[in-house]
């Protein structure tokens, strides 16, 4: 798969943020990045906590840290797992907040060391909950 420049930027962002994860527990790292219509991206790694339910997926922080910048829209996505795994579906629903087409949104996913898999948001999440 050939990805543009812009994506192996993005995706070499994710797997950057990766190596910041806190992830004591599970020893399940991942890193995530996200491109919002102005060009800009966003990173963010999963955050554990003895308190389970508090942990925090790579991937919302990612998409709460662009929000937190004043980011809105959300059009391409990578995630760098240890195994390629997909985004879980908590993840999948708030990024389709923030995704104003999630058929034109790449979801890229890839391992520290190979690409994976290109998915659209919507295939990933094809009955969202939304506005």
């Amino acid at each position: 798969m050939t990805l543009s420049p812009q994506e192996q930027a993005l995706v070499q962002a994710a797997r950057a943020a990766r190596a910041h994860a806190y992830a004591p527990y599970s020893n399940y790292s991942v890193g995530a990045a996200v491109l919002t219509s102005d060009g800009r991206i966003f990173t963010g790694c999963n955050v554990e906590n003895a308190s389970y339910g508090l942990t925090v997926c790579a991937e919302r922080v990612a998409v709460f840290s662009a929000v937190a910048a004043g980011a809105r829209e959300v059009v391409t996505v990578a995630v760098c797992t240890p195994d390629g795994a997909t985004p879980c579906g908590a993840c999948r629903q708030v990024l389709a907040e923030f995704v104003p087409d999630l058929s034109a949104c790449p979801v890229l996913v890839v391992k520290p060391d190979a690409f994976v898999a290109r998915y659209t948001l919507a295939e990933l999440l094809p009955h969202h909950f939304g506005r």
